[in-house]
Protein backbone atom coordinates (compact mmCIF):
# COMPACT_ATOMS: atom_id res chain seq x y z
CA UNK A 1 0.00 0.00 0.00
CA UNK A 2 1.62 3.43 -1.15
CA UNK A 3 1.21 6.48 0.89
CA UNK A 4 -1.35 7.85 -0.62
CA UNK A 5 -3.39 4.83 0.29
CA UNK A 6 -2.39 4.67 3.69
CA UNK A 7 -3.42 8.22 3.68
CA UNK A 8 -6.74 7.56 2.32
CA UNK A 9 -7.59 4.53 4.69
CA UNK A 10 -6.89 6.52 7.64
CA UNK A 11 -9.05 8.82 6.75
CA UNK A 12 -11.96 7.11 5.69
CA UNK A 13 -11.38 3.20 7.66
CA UNK A 14 -11.56 1.85 4.96
CA UNK A 15 -8.54 -0.84 3.11
CA UNK A 16 -8.01 0.31 -0.19
CA UNK A 17 -7.32 -3.59 -1.21
CA UNK A 18 -10.17 -4.90 -2.82
CA UNK A 19 -9.24 -8.40 -1.28
CA UNK A 20 -9.44 -8.13 2.18
CA UNK A 21 -11.69 -4.76 3.42
CA UNK A 22 -12.44 -4.57 7.02
CA UNK A 23 -14.62 -2.85 9.89
CA UNK A 24 -17.37 -0.99 8.38
CA UNK A 25 -16.12 -0.96 4.95
CA UNK A 26 -16.66 -4.81 4.17
CA UNK A 27 -20.32 -4.09 4.87
CA UNK A 28 -20.15 -2.48 1.49
CA UNK A 29 -20.91 1.25 2.90
CA UNK A 30 -20.05 3.97 1.19
CA UNK A 31 -16.83 6.35 1.55
CA UNK A 32 -18.63 9.70 2.46
CA UNK A 33 -20.32 7.55 5.42
CA UNK A 34 -17.08 5.69 6.17
CA UNK A 35 -15.34 8.52 6.77
CA UNK A 36 -17.88 10.03 8.93
CA UNK A 37 -18.07 7.02 11.04
CA UNK A 38 -14.45 7.43 11.11
CA UNK A 39 -14.11 11.30 12.34
CA UNK A 40 -17.01 9.94 15.38
CA UNK A 41 -14.62 7.00 16.67
CA UNK A 42 -16.29 4.15 14.98
CA UNK A 43 -14.39 1.27 14.33
CA UNK A 44 -15.66 -1.83 14.35
CA UNK A 45 -19.04 -2.88 13.76
CA UNK A 46 -21.39 -4.46 16.25
CA UNK A 47 -22.52 -8.34 15.97
CA UNK A 48 -26.46 -6.60 15.04
CA UNK A 49 -24.70 -3.90 12.47
CA UNK A 50 -22.67 -6.81 10.91
CA UNK A 51 -25.92 -8.94 10.00
CA UNK A 52 -28.36 -6.35 9.85
CA UNK A 53 -26.79 -3.68 7.41
CA UNK A 54 -25.86 -6.01 4.55
CA UNK A 55 -29.26 -7.50 4.67
CA UNK A 56 -31.14 -4.26 4.32
CA UNK A 57 -28.61 -2.66 1.86
CA UNK A 58 -29.86 -5.48 -0.44
CA UNK A 59 -33.20 -4.29 0.27
CA UNK A 60 -34.64 -6.90 2.14
CA UNK A 61 -37.25 -6.75 5.04
CA UNK A 62 -35.29 -7.25 8.55
CA UNK A 63 -36.91 -8.52 12.11
CA UNK A 64 -34.36 -8.01 14.72
CA UNK A 65 -34.03 -8.94 17.99
CA UNK A 66 -31.44 -7.34 19.96
CA UNK A 67 -31.13 -5.44 23.60
CA UNK A 68 -30.74 -2.00 24.48
CA UNK A 69 -27.32 -1.05 24.09
CA UNK A 70 -26.44 -2.98 20.87
CA UNK A 71 -25.69 -0.65 18.44
CA UNK A 72 -29.69 -0.64 16.72
CA UNK A 73 -29.46 2.80 15.32
CA UNK A 74 -26.45 2.39 13.53
CA UNK A 75 -27.84 -0.89 11.93
CA UNK A 76 -31.00 1.08 10.66
CA UNK A 77 -29.36 3.90 10.09
CA UNK A 78 -26.50 3.14 7.88
CA UNK A 79 -28.17 1.32 5.28
CA UNK A 80 -30.73 4.13 4.85
CA UNK A 81 -28.29 7.31 4.61
CA UNK A 82 -25.98 4.79 2.16
CA UNK A 83 -28.91 5.29 -0.37
CA UNK A 84 -29.80 8.95 -0.17
CA UNK A 85 -28.38 10.98 -3.11
CA UNK A 86 -27.11 14.14 -1.62
CA UNK A 87 -27.92 15.85 -5.10
CA UNK A 88 -31.28 14.70 -5.26
CA UNK A 89 -34.11 16.77 -4.56
CA UNK A 90 -34.62 16.72 -0.89
CA UNK A 91 -37.84 14.47 0.24
CA UNK A 92 -38.85 12.25 2.57
CA UNK A 93 -37.21 8.72 2.05
CA UNK A 94 -37.33 7.14 5.65
CA UNK A 95 -39.90 7.18 8.79
CA UNK A 96 -38.66 5.49 11.87
CA UNK A 97 -41.26 4.79 14.70
CA UNK A 98 -39.92 4.97 18.30
CA UNK A 99 -41.63 4.75 21.64
CA UNK A 100 -40.76 8.35 23.32
CA UNK A 101 -40.08 11.41 22.59
CA UNK A 102 -36.48 11.49 24.02
CA UNK A 103 -35.80 8.20 22.17
CA UNK A 104 -36.84 10.47 19.10
CA UNK A 105 -34.67 12.88 19.83
CA UNK A 106 -31.23 10.99 20.22
CA UNK A 107 -32.22 8.64 16.90
CA UNK A 108 -32.48 12.14 14.78
CA UNK A 109 -29.02 13.21 16.22
CA UNK A 110 -27.45 10.41 15.66
CA UNK A 111 -28.58 10.35 11.78
CA UNK A 112 -27.93 13.77 11.43
CA UNK A 113 -23.95 13.02 12.85
CA UNK A 114 -23.57 10.10 10.45
CA UNK A 115 -24.87 11.56 7.53
CA UNK A 116 -22.93 14.53 7.81
CA UNK A 117 -20.66 14.27 4.93
CA UNK A 118 -23.63 13.46 2.82
CA UNK A 119 -25.59 16.32 4.04
CA UNK A 120 -28.66 14.50 5.30
CA UNK A 121 -31.74 16.19 6.98
CA UNK A 122 -33.18 14.21 9.84
CA UNK A 123 -35.96 15.51 12.10
CA UNK A 124 -37.57 14.70 15.13
CA UNK A 125 -41.46 14.70 15.07
CA UNK A 126 -42.98 13.76 18.61
CA UNK A 127 -45.56 15.39 20.85
CA UNK A 128 -45.29 18.03 23.74
CA UNK A 129 -43.58 19.56 21.09
CA UNK A 130 -44.63 23.12 19.08
CA UNK A 131 -46.01 21.75 15.69
CA UNK A 132 -45.91 24.41 13.70
CA UNK A 133 -42.15 23.99 13.66
CA UNK A 134 -42.53 20.78 12.57
CA UNK A 135 -44.52 21.65 10.07
CA UNK A 136 -42.02 24.41 8.64
CA UNK A 137 -39.23 21.92 9.01
CA UNK A 138 -40.93 19.39 6.77
CA UNK A 139 -42.17 21.65 4.51
CA UNK A 140 -38.47 22.64 3.80
CA UNK A 141 -37.86 19.36 3.19
CA UNK A 142 -35.90 16.08 5.21
CA UNK A 143 -34.78 12.93 4.18
CA UNK A 144 -35.39 11.25 7.45
CA UNK A 145 -38.27 11.47 9.25
CA UNK A 146 -38.29 10.01 13.11
CA UNK A 147 -41.41 10.38 14.86
CA UNK A 148 -43.34 8.84 18.10
CA UNK A 149 -46.46 6.98 16.84
CA UNK A 150 -49.45 9.44 17.94
CA UNK A 151 -47.73 12.85 16.53
CA UNK A 152 -47.10 11.20 13.09
CA UNK A 153 -50.78 10.63 13.18
CA UNK A 154 -51.14 14.09 13.56
CA UNK A 155 -48.94 14.88 10.49
CA UNK A 156 -50.99 12.54 8.13
CA UNK A 157 -54.03 14.09 9.02
CA UNK A 158 -52.65 17.46 8.22
CA UNK A 159 -51.04 15.86 5.39
CA UNK A 160 -47.99 17.34 5.93
CA UNK A 161 -45.70 14.05 6.46
CA UNK A 162 -45.95 12.81 2.61
CA UNK A 163 -44.74 9.54 2.37
CA UNK A 164 -45.19 8.96 -1.83
CA UNK A 165 -41.55 8.64 -2.25
CA UNK A 166 -40.85 6.52 1.25
CA UNK A 167 -38.84 3.53 0.39
CA UNK A 168 -37.98 2.38 4.16
CA UNK A 169 -40.44 2.15 7.07
CA UNK A 170 -38.66 1.27 10.65
CA UNK A 171 -40.22 0.39 14.07
CA UNK A 172 -37.38 1.11 16.36
CA UNK A 173 -38.24 -0.52 20.07
CA UNK A 174 -41.29 -2.31 18.78
CA UNK A 175 -42.26 -4.01 21.79
CA UNK A 176 -42.23 -0.96 23.61
CA UNK A 177 -44.45 0.82 21.64
CA UNK A 178 -47.00 -2.04 21.55
CA UNK A 179 -47.15 -2.70 25.73
CA UNK A 180 -47.57 1.77 25.52
CA UNK A 181 -51.14 0.82 23.57
CA UNK A 182 -50.37 2.16 19.75
CA UNK A 183 -50.93 -0.75 17.81
CA UNK A 184 -53.38 0.58 16.24
CA UNK A 185 -51.48 3.99 15.90
CA UNK A 186 -48.94 1.98 14.40
CA UNK A 187 -51.60 -0.28 12.05
CA UNK A 188 -52.46 3.20 10.63
CA UNK A 189 -49.17 4.64 9.90
CA UNK A 190 -48.47 1.53 8.40
CA UNK A 191 -51.37 1.12 6.06
CA UNK A 192 -50.99 4.80 4.68
CA UNK A 193 -47.18 3.99 3.57
CA UNK A 194 -46.60 2.80 0.02
CA UNK A 195 -46.79 -1.15 -0.89
CA UNK A 196 -43.37 -1.77 -2.39
CA UNK A 197 -40.98 -0.22 0.84
CA UNK A 198 -38.68 -1.93 2.96
CA UNK A 199 -40.27 -2.50 6.57
CA UNK A 200 -37.87 -2.76 9.64
CA UNK A 201 -38.73 -3.99 12.99
CA UNK A 202 -36.53 -3.75 16.25
CA UNK A 203 -37.36 -5.23 19.23
CA UNK A 204 -35.88 -6.52 22.51
CA UNK A 205 -38.25 -8.64 22.76
CA UNK A 206 -40.11 -11.10 20.71
CA UNK A 207 -43.88 -11.38 21.92
CA UNK A 208 -46.58 -12.78 19.72
CA UNK A 209 -48.11 -9.43 19.12
CA UNK A 210 -44.42 -8.51 17.09
CA UNK A 211 -44.61 -11.50 15.08
CA UNK A 212 -48.55 -10.54 13.80
CA UNK A 213 -46.80 -7.31 12.61
CA UNK A 214 -44.31 -8.84 10.47
CA UNK A 215 -46.56 -11.73 9.24
CA UNK A 216 -48.80 -8.71 8.10
CA UNK A 217 -46.41 -6.12 6.93
CA UNK A 218 -43.75 -7.88 6.02
CA UNK A 219 -42.30 -10.40 3.06
CA UNK A 220 -39.82 -13.17 3.65
CA UNK A 221 -37.49 -11.12 6.52
CA UNK A 222 -34.29 -11.83 7.41
CA UNK A 223 -34.37 -12.75 10.85
CA UNK A 224 -31.78 -11.54 13.24
CA UNK A 225 -31.14 -12.94 16.70
CA UNK A 226 -28.48 -11.44 18.87
CA UNK A 227 -28.90 -13.41 21.40
CA UNK A 228 -26.87 -16.44 22.85
CA UNK A 229 -22.74 -15.06 23.32
CA UNK A 230 -23.95 -11.62 23.19
CA UNK A 231 -26.29 -11.41 25.50
CA UNK A 232 -24.13 -13.99 27.92
CA UNK A 233 -21.23 -11.27 27.05
CA UNK A 234 -23.93 -8.48 27.81
CA UNK A 235 -24.98 -10.20 31.50
CA UNK A 236 -21.37 -10.54 32.40
CA UNK A 237 -20.74 -6.68 32.03
CA UNK A 238 -23.60 -6.38 34.05
CA UNK A 239 -23.83 -6.94 38.38
CA UNK A 240 -27.60 -8.11 38.76
CA UNK A 241 -28.13 -8.40 42.53
CA UNK A 242 -31.67 -8.83 44.30
CA UNK A 243 -31.71 -7.14 48.02
CA UNK A 244 -34.76 -8.69 50.13
CA UNK A 245 -36.45 -5.58 51.58
CA UNK A 246 -39.62 -5.34 53.66
CA UNK A 247 -41.83 -2.40 52.51
CA UNK A 248 -41.11 -0.24 55.85
CA UNK A 249 -37.20 -0.47 55.38
CA UNK A 250 -37.17 0.32 51.51
CA UNK A 251 -36.19 4.04 51.92
CA UNK A 252 -33.24 2.98 54.44
CA UNK A 253 -32.55 0.39 52.45
CA UNK A 254 -31.70 1.81 49.16
CA UNK A 255 -29.75 4.79 50.66
CA UNK A 256 -27.54 2.69 52.44
CA UNK A 257 -27.11 0.47 49.39
CA UNK A 258 -26.03 3.36 47.09
CA UNK A 259 -24.17 4.80 50.10
CA UNK A 260 -21.70 1.83 49.72
CA UNK A 261 -22.09 1.59 45.95
CA UNK A 262 -21.20 4.96 45.12
CA UNK A 263 -22.89 5.34 41.73
CA UNK A 264 -21.31 7.79 39.14
CA UNK A 265 -25.12 8.51 38.03
CA UNK A 266 -27.96 6.43 38.48
CA UNK A 267 -31.87 5.35 37.39
CA UNK A 268 -34.15 4.45 40.47
CA UNK A 269 -37.28 3.30 38.75
CA UNK A 270 -40.54 3.65 40.89
CA UNK A 271 -44.70 2.24 39.80
CA UNK A 272 -46.51 5.53 40.48
CA UNK A 273 -45.75 9.60 40.14
CA UNK A 274 -46.10 9.92 43.64
CA UNK A 275 -43.26 7.21 44.63
CA UNK A 276 -41.43 9.02 42.67
CA UNK A 277 -41.98 12.65 44.11
CA UNK A 278 -41.25 11.09 47.45
CA UNK A 279 -38.37 9.25 47.11
CA UNK A 280 -36.93 11.82 45.06
CA UNK A 281 -37.14 14.34 48.13
CA UNK A 282 -36.15 11.19 50.62
CA UNK A 283 -33.11 10.87 48.35
CA UNK A 284 -31.91 14.56 48.75
CA UNK A 285 -32.63 14.64 52.41
CA UNK A 286 -29.87 11.76 52.21
CA UNK A 287 -27.61 14.28 50.31
CA UNK A 288 -27.94 12.65 47.00
CA UNK A 289 -28.73 15.41 43.43
CA UNK A 290 -31.83 13.60 43.11
CA UNK A 291 -34.05 14.55 39.57
CA UNK A 292 -37.91 13.33 38.93
CA UNK A 293 -39.18 12.17 36.26
CA UNK A 294 -42.66 11.33 35.00
CA UNK A 295 -45.68 11.67 33.05
CA UNK A 296 -46.70 14.61 34.79
CA UNK A 297 -43.77 16.74 33.41
CA UNK A 298 -44.36 19.05 30.44
CA UNK A 299 -41.22 18.76 27.97
CA UNK A 300 -39.23 21.91 29.07
CA UNK A 301 -39.31 20.23 32.61
CA UNK A 302 -37.97 17.04 31.04
CA UNK A 303 -35.17 18.61 29.15
CA UNK A 304 -34.32 20.41 32.03
CA UNK A 305 -34.04 17.09 33.96
CA UNK A 306 -32.42 15.02 31.56
CA UNK A 307 -29.81 18.34 30.77
CA UNK A 308 -28.90 17.75 34.72
CA UNK A 309 -28.33 14.07 34.76
CA UNK A 310 -26.34 14.29 31.12
CA UNK A 311 -24.00 17.08 32.47
CA UNK A 312 -23.37 15.40 35.28
CA UNK A 313 -25.64 18.31 37.56
CA UNK A 314 -27.94 15.42 38.60
CA UNK A 315 -26.45 12.11 40.10
CA UNK A 316 -29.65 10.11 40.60
CA UNK A 317 -32.66 10.02 38.18
CA UNK A 318 -35.93 8.72 39.75
CA UNK A 319 -38.91 7.87 37.07
CA UNK A 320 -41.87 5.73 36.15
CA UNK A 321 -41.28 3.46 33.30
CA UNK A 322 -43.00 4.66 30.55
CA UNK A 323 -41.21 8.56 31.16
CA UNK A 324 -38.03 6.73 31.15
CA UNK A 325 -38.27 4.55 28.47
CA UNK A 326 -35.84 5.33 25.17
CA UNK A 327 -33.21 7.06 27.39
CA UNK A 328 -29.98 6.84 26.31
CA UNK A 329 -27.34 8.17 28.82
CA UNK A 330 -24.04 7.02 28.49
CA UNK A 331 -22.79 7.95 31.86
CA UNK A 332 -25.17 5.62 33.61
CA UNK A 333 -23.55 3.51 35.85
CA UNK A 334 -26.48 1.66 37.85
CA UNK A 335 -30.20 0.69 37.45
CA UNK A 336 -32.18 0.30 40.26
CA UNK A 337 -35.82 -1.45 40.39
CA UNK A 338 -37.39 -0.03 43.89
CA UNK A 339 -39.69 -2.52 43.01
CA UNK A 340 -39.87 -6.35 41.01
CA UNK A 341 -41.00 -5.04 37.40
CA UNK A 342 -44.68 -7.01 37.07
CA UNK A 343 -43.66 -7.37 33.71
CA UNK A 344 -40.60 -9.30 33.13
CA UNK A 345 -39.92 -7.90 30.04
CA UNK A 346 -39.64 -4.35 31.78
CA UNK A 347 -36.41 -5.79 33.57
CA UNK A 348 -34.82 -6.27 30.27
CA UNK A 349 -35.54 -3.28 29.01
CA UNK A 350 -34.70 -1.37 32.83
CA UNK A 351 -31.02 -3.13 33.04
CA UNK A 352 -29.91 -2.56 29.24
CA UNK A 353 -28.76 0.85 29.96
CA UNK A 354 -26.15 -0.06 31.46
CA UNK A 355 -23.49 -2.33 30.60
CA UNK A 356 -22.91 -0.82 27.32
CA UNK A 357 -20.18 -0.32 24.45
CA UNK A 358 -18.49 -2.85 26.77
CA UNK A 359 -19.18 -0.44 29.58
CA UNK A 360 -19.59 -2.06 33.22
CA UNK A 361 -23.28 -1.77 34.72
CA UNK A 362 -24.56 -2.42 37.87
CA UNK A 363 -28.25 -3.86 38.39
CA UNK A 364 -29.56 -3.46 42.10
CA UNK A 365 -33.44 -4.66 42.27
CA UNK A 366 -35.27 -4.36 45.95
CA UNK A 367 -37.75 -7.07 46.37
CA UNK A 368 -40.52 -8.01 49.09
CA UNK A 369 -40.77 -10.90 50.27
CA UNK A 370 -44.14 -11.38 48.13
CA UNK A 371 -42.57 -10.27 45.10
CA UNK A 372 -40.43 -14.07 44.55
CA UNK A 373 -42.63 -14.88 42.13
CA UNK A 374 -42.13 -12.40 40.04
CA UNK A 375 -38.50 -12.55 40.68
CA UNK A 376 -39.18 -16.12 39.35
CA UNK A 377 -40.32 -15.27 35.71
CA UNK A 378 -37.79 -12.68 35.26
CA UNK A 379 -35.30 -15.93 35.89
CA UNK A 380 -37.59 -17.73 33.95
CA UNK A 381 -37.16 -14.97 30.31
CA UNK A 382 -33.60 -14.25 31.30
CA UNK A 383 -32.41 -18.03 31.87
CA UNK A 384 -30.28 -16.88 34.92
CA UNK A 385 -30.36 -17.15 38.79
CA UNK A 386 -30.18 -13.84 40.83
CA UNK A 387 -27.67 -13.33 43.23
CA UNK A 388 -29.87 -12.71 46.55
CA UNK A 389 -27.49 -10.32 49.22
CA UNK A 390 -28.56 -8.92 51.98
CA UNK A 391 -28.85 -5.34 52.76
CA UNK A 392 -25.16 -3.85 54.16
CA UNK A 393 -25.29 -3.57 57.88
CA UNK A 394 -24.04 -0.19 59.32
CA UNK A 395 -20.39 -1.85 59.80
CA UNK A 396 -20.28 -2.10 56.26
CA UNK A 397 -21.31 1.00 55.38
CA UNK A 398 -18.79 2.72 57.79
CA UNK A 399 -15.94 0.44 56.71
CA UNK A 400 -17.10 1.73 52.98
CA UNK A 401 -16.84 5.14 53.95
CA UNK A 402 -13.62 4.96 55.35
CA UNK A 403 -12.83 3.10 52.27
CA UNK A 404 -14.03 6.15 49.80
CA UNK A 405 -11.90 8.33 52.20
CA UNK A 406 -8.72 6.35 51.95
CA UNK A 407 -9.00 6.81 48.59
CA UNK A 408 -9.62 10.87 48.13
CA UNK A 409 -6.91 11.12 50.15
CA UNK A 410 -4.29 9.20 48.23
CA UNK A 411 -5.52 10.92 45.44
CA UNK A 412 -5.15 14.31 47.05
CA UNK A 413 -1.36 13.37 48.53
CA UNK A 414 -0.72 12.73 44.60
CA UNK A 415 -1.81 16.41 43.71
CA UNK A 416 0.87 19.51 43.12
CA UNK A 417 -0.34 21.88 45.25
CA UNK A 418 -0.12 20.50 48.76
CA UNK A 419 2.48 23.06 49.62
CA UNK A 420 -0.33 25.58 49.31
CA UNK A 421 -1.33 24.43 52.83
CA UNK A 422 2.08 24.76 54.28
CA UNK A 423 0.79 28.06 56.18
CA UNK A 424 -3.04 25.74 57.79
CA UNK A 425 0.16 23.41 58.80
CA UNK A 426 2.20 26.23 60.33
CA UNK A 427 -0.49 27.79 62.10
CA UNK A 428 -1.91 24.42 63.50
CA UNK A 429 2.14 23.72 64.99
CA UNK A 430 1.87 23.59 68.96
CA UNK A 431 -1.50 23.11 69.20
CA UNK A 432 -1.32 19.58 69.08
CA UNK A 433 0.79 16.75 68.21
CA UNK A 434 0.78 16.15 64.10
CA UNK A 435 -0.91 12.76 64.27
CA UNK A 436 -3.91 14.77 66.04
CA UNK A 437 -3.95 17.64 63.22
CA UNK A 438 -3.69 14.95 60.45
CA UNK A 439 -6.51 13.22 62.68
CA UNK A 440 -8.86 16.46 62.68
CA UNK A 441 -8.12 16.88 59.26
CA UNK A 442 -9.17 13.72 58.23
CA UNK A 443 -12.47 13.89 59.93
CA UNK A 444 -12.72 17.05 58.38
CA UNK A 445 -12.44 15.34 54.95
CA UNK A 446 -14.40 12.79 55.95
CA UNK A 447 -17.00 14.95 56.70
CA UNK A 448 -16.78 17.03 53.89
CA UNK A 449 -17.78 13.90 51.75
CA UNK A 450 -20.92 13.59 53.09
CA UNK A 451 -21.11 10.35 55.12
CA UNK A 452 -23.91 9.79 56.51
CA UNK A 453 -24.46 8.63 60.22
CA UNK A 454 -26.57 5.97 60.07
CA UNK A 455 -26.87 3.71 63.68
CA UNK A 456 -29.88 1.69 62.36
CA UNK A 457 -29.88 -1.64 61.43
CA UNK A 458 -32.12 -2.71 59.12
CA UNK A 459 -34.16 -6.07 59.90
CA UNK A 460 -33.22 -8.94 57.52
CA UNK A 461 -36.06 -9.75 55.51
CA UNK A 462 -35.50 -13.01 54.89
CA UNK A 463 -35.78 -14.15 58.18
CA UNK A 464 -39.10 -16.08 58.72
CA UNK A 465 -39.65 -15.83 55.12
CA UNK A 466 -36.79 -18.28 53.41
CA UNK A 467 -39.33 -20.92 53.69
CA UNK A 468 -40.06 -23.44 50.73
CA UNK A 469 -42.97 -22.06 48.30
CA UNK A 470 -44.91 -24.39 48.71
CA UNK A 471 -45.39 -23.36 52.74
CA UNK A 472 -45.33 -19.88 51.64
CA UNK A 473 -48.85 -17.52 52.66
CA UNK A 474 -47.53 -15.11 50.43
CA UNK A 475 -47.51 -17.17 47.40
CA UNK A 476 -50.92 -19.12 48.00
CA UNK A 477 -53.01 -16.94 49.49
CA UNK A 478 -53.25 -16.31 53.40
CA UNK A 479 -55.68 -17.23 55.97
CA UNK A 480 -57.80 -13.86 55.57
CA UNK A 481 -58.59 -14.94 52.10
CA UNK A 482 -55.67 -12.64 50.65
CA UNK A 483 -54.90 -13.88 47.49
CA UNK A 484 -52.04 -13.46 44.23
CA UNK A 485 -53.34 -13.23 40.37
CA UNK A 486 -53.63 -17.00 40.94
CA UNK A 487 -54.76 -17.40 44.48
CA UNK A 488 -57.27 -19.11 45.98
CA UNK A 489 -60.46 -17.30 44.53
CA UNK A 490 -61.76 -18.94 42.05
CA UNK A 491 -64.03 -18.25 39.05
CA UNK A 492 -67.17 -19.21 37.60
CA UNK A 493 -68.87 -19.01 34.30
CA UNK A 494 -70.27 -15.79 35.27
CA UNK A 495 -67.15 -14.08 36.99
CA UNK A 496 -65.33 -14.96 40.13
CA UNK A 497 -66.93 -16.26 43.31
CA UNK A 498 -67.35 -14.31 46.25
CA UNK A 499 -64.52 -14.40 48.82
CA UNK A 500 -64.88 -15.49 52.18
CA UNK A 501 -66.38 -13.23 54.34
CA UNK A 502 -63.16 -12.31 56.03
CA UNK A 503 -61.84 -12.05 52.86
CA UNK A 504 -59.93 -8.54 51.87
CA UNK A 505 -60.15 -9.20 48.07
CA UNK A 506 -62.73 -6.86 45.98
CA UNK A 507 -63.17 -6.42 42.48
CA UNK A 508 -63.21 -4.16 39.48
CA UNK A 509 -65.11 -4.18 36.49
CA UNK A 510 -63.64 -3.05 33.56
CA UNK A 511 -65.44 -2.50 29.94
CA UNK A 512 -62.55 -3.41 28.03
CA UNK A 513 -62.25 -7.19 26.82
CA UNK A 514 -60.45 -9.80 24.18
CA UNK A 515 -61.93 -7.95 21.53
CA UNK A 516 -59.81 -4.92 22.82
CA UNK A 517 -56.76 -6.87 22.85
CA UNK A 518 -56.33 -6.64 26.19
CA UNK A 519 -54.40 -9.34 28.31
CA UNK A 520 -53.81 -9.85 31.95
CA UNK A 521 -49.87 -8.30 31.79
CA UNK A 522 -51.96 -5.19 30.73
CA UNK A 523 -54.44 -4.90 33.29
CA UNK A 524 -51.73 -5.46 35.95
CA UNK A 525 -49.75 -3.23 34.27
CA UNK A 526 -52.11 0.11 34.55
CA UNK A 527 -53.34 -1.02 38.39
CA UNK A 528 -49.70 -1.15 39.60
CA UNK A 529 -48.23 2.14 37.44
CA UNK A 530 -51.16 4.14 38.16
CA UNK A 531 -52.17 2.74 41.66
CA UNK A 532 -48.91 1.30 43.36
CA UNK A 533 -49.92 -2.05 43.68
CA UNK A 534 -47.92 -4.87 43.96
CA UNK A 535 -48.01 -7.20 41.12
CA UNK A 536 -48.54 -10.32 43.12
CA UNK A 537 -51.10 -8.48 45.01
CA UNK A 538 -53.17 -8.39 41.64
CA UNK A 539 -55.85 -10.91 40.58
CA UNK A 540 -57.40 -13.34 39.99
CA UNK A 541 -58.11 -12.28 36.25
CA UNK A 542 -60.90 -12.98 34.09
CA UNK A 543 -61.29 -11.30 30.62
CA UNK A 544 -64.43 -11.98 28.56
CA UNK A 545 -64.88 -10.53 24.84
CA UNK A 546 -66.14 -7.24 25.92
CA UNK A 547 -65.00 -6.73 29.88
CA UNK A 548 -62.54 -7.92 31.98
CA UNK A 549 -63.22 -8.36 36.00
CA UNK A 550 -60.09 -7.94 38.17
CA UNK A 551 -59.30 -8.65 42.37
CA UNK A 552 -57.81 -6.12 43.84
CA UNK A 553 -57.31 -5.42 47.70
CA UNK A 554 -60.32 -4.30 49.02
CA UNK A 555 -58.94 -1.08 50.76
CA UNK A 556 -58.25 -0.08 47.23
CA UNK A 557 -60.90 -0.51 45.41
CA UNK A 558 -61.62 2.85 44.22
CA UNK A 559 -58.39 4.46 43.79
CA UNK A 560 -57.92 1.28 41.16
CA UNK A 561 -61.60 2.62 39.69
CA UNK A 562 -60.56 6.18 39.49
CA UNK A 563 -57.38 5.73 38.41
CA UNK A 564 -58.33 3.18 35.69
CA UNK A 565 -60.89 5.43 34.38
CA UNK A 566 -59.03 8.27 34.20
CA UNK A 567 -55.97 6.48 32.07
CA UNK A 568 -56.00 4.12 28.52
CA UNK A 569 -55.34 1.10 28.46
CA UNK A 570 -53.68 -0.20 25.13
CA UNK A 571 -54.71 2.80 24.18
CA UNK A 572 -58.46 2.71 24.38
CA UNK A 573 -59.93 4.64 27.53
CA UNK A 574 -60.57 1.99 30.20
CA UNK A 575 -64.32 2.57 31.69
CA UNK A 576 -64.51 0.68 35.33
CA UNK A 577 -66.42 0.28 38.30
CA UNK A 578 -67.10 -1.92 41.79
CA UNK A 579 -67.35 -5.52 40.42
CA UNK A 580 -71.02 -7.05 42.14
CA UNK A 581 -72.55 -10.34 41.29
Amino acid sequence: MNDLEMALSEVTGEQTSSENPSGFAALGLRDELLKALSGLGYEEPTPIQREAIPAMLDGADLLGQAATGTGKTAAFALPVINGIDSDAKVEITALVLVPTRELAVQVSEAINSYGAEQRVRALAVYGGAPIQKQLQALKRGVHIVVATPGRAIDHLKRRSLKMDNLKTVILDEADEMLDMGFMEDIQTILDATPQERQTVLFSATMPPRISSIAKKYQTDPVRIQIGAAEAAESKKLIRQTVYMVNRAHKNSALGRILDIEAPGSAIIFCRTRTEVDELTVVMNGRGYRAEALHGGMDQAQRDRVMGRLRDGTAELLVATDVAARGLDVDTLTHVVNYDVPAAAESYVHRIGRVGRAGREGVAITLAEPRQKRLLQNIERLTKQTFEMSKVPTVADLRARQIEMTVEAVREALASEDLEDFNSVLHALKGDDTDRNIALAALKLAHVARGSVNDQVEIPDAWSGNNRDRKNNKHDRGDRNGRNGRNGNAKFDKKGPRKPRANGDTGYVYVALGKQAGIRPGDLVGAIANEVGIPGSDIGPIRINDKFAVVGVPEKSVEKVISALSATKVRGKQAKARRYTQ
